[in-house]
């Protein structure tokens, strides 16, 4: 029963290394959170009112 427990443990203990490796944005190959777009923004250099 031990033994069945230790490879249990064992085996979700690198199912998630191995989940968080894959799930790295750092590569911006698809998962994990996505960078913001940025967006343009119209600016006005004078005031409507002249």
């Amino acid at each position: 029963m031990t033994e069945l427990v230790l490879c249990s443990v064992v085996l979700v203990l690198l199912g998630l290394v191995w989940w968080l490796v894959e799930g790295s944005d750092d590569d911006n190959g698809g998962g994990g959170l996505m960078q913001p777009v940025l967006v343009p923004v119209p600016v006005r250099r004078y005031p409507q009112g002249r």
